[in-house]
């Protein structure tokens, strides 16, 4: 018998996304899965939708919206599977897209978790910003990913068609060893959304695991379903990834690149204010605010067993920074090798 599988797709008022992309997800040619609904305390017809015109999906239900960390954490603690597949709910799946990841998986107990390749939904000739084909790191901790650096997505030209490890897997598309999921306790509730993905899979790794994208399972990603580009969204990324540099790094490489950090930051929200875009300087100056109460207030929850983050896979050791703005190299492919 197959593993069974898991696909939980959380919901937030997604009703038009359920109703668009569900249907292809249970096309899925795998012979042991079932799908779930994980409703985060949406205020729309999601629930009586589902009822009605999928009566085979399993749904859970929240009366509040924990947002994705959360959200998923409640979720999969009701859940029992031997791998999860974390999903949006505004993802287009392609029929045979469980297999290769499941047996990629099956392939290595040390490997925890992976993504499929994920292109764009609006133009499936190009990569997708939430992942692409396999997420990376930079030294100072910014993501990025195979086949999208910063804003650029690459067109897959089939360049990244072979399975690698990498930094982390995107939540978006993930699947995950549920044994492993549980052992690292879920996702930092504190991010909220975004960014806690990769939170967990660099404590993924400073276990001893492996992340790996599988691009031979393809979907198609709407990209800012559920959270639209905004103050919110930058404020969340800001913060979150500062927070999670501050959890993961050893204190011999976080003394000298917080601040770095922030005086990077401080740089792109003076370049924001000035070119006019005020939301954006006003959402780096709450993260910061954010981060400073964070730590203050001992929510800060150091990861055990820290080690050089230029030793863990998927880790530019260099600056994406100096390589897109300075040198102008704007593909994974220029940068990295």
């Amino acid at each position: 018998m197959k593993p069974f599988v898991s696909i939980v797709i959380l919901n937030y008022n997604g009703v038009k996304y359920l109703q668009q992309f569900l249907p292809s997800v249970l096309k899925t040619q795998y012979e042991n899965y079932e799908v779930v609904v994980a409703d985060n305390g949406s205020t729309d017809d999601s629930i009586l939708f589902l009822q009605t015109n999928f009566p085979t999906v399993k749904i859970l239900t929240s009366s509040t919206n924990e947002g994705f960390a959360g959200g998923y954490n409640w979720a999969l603690k009701n859940i029992k599977a031997d791998y999860f597949v974390l999903l949006n709910s505004d993802v287009e799946v392609t029929p045979n897209w469980i297999t290769p990841m499941v047996n990629l998986l099956s392939s290595d107990e040390n490997i925890a978790a992976c993504q499929p390749k994920l292109l764009s939904q609006k133009d499936p000739a190009l990569f997708e910003y939430a992942g692409a084909a396999g997420g990376w790191i930079d030294s100072m901790g910014y993501p990025f990913s195979r086949g999208r650096v910063f804003d650029i997505c690459e067109k897959d030209n089939g360049q990244y068609d072979s399975n690698e490890m990498i930094f982390w897997a995107s939540g978006a598309a993930m699947m995950i060893r549920s044994n492993v999921f549980h052992e690292l306790e879920g996702f930092d509730a504190s991010f909220f959304a975004h960014q806690e993905e990769i939170d967990l899979c660099w404590r993924i790794q400073l276990k001893g695991y492996k992340i790996y994208c599988c691009p031979a399972a393809i979907v198609y990603h709407v990209g800012a379903g559920t959270l639209p580009r905004g103050g919110r969204k930058v404020f969340l990324n800001f913060r979150n990834n500062l927070i999670m540099l501050c959890k993961n790094l050893p204190f011999t490489e976080l003394i000298w690149k917080l601040p770095f950090r922030l005086a990077l930051d401080a740089i792109s929200a003076w370049k924001g204010l000035f070119s006019g875009d005020t939301y954006f300087f006003t959402a780096i100056v709450k993260a910061h605010f954010a981060l400073i109460g964070y730590i203050l207030t001992g929510n800060l929850k150091r990861s055990a067993g820290t080690k050089q983050l230029k030793t863990i896979n998927g880790v530019y050791d260099g600056s994406l920074v100096f390589q897109y703005f300075i040198k102008k190299k704007q593909y994974f492919n220029k940068i990295v090798n």
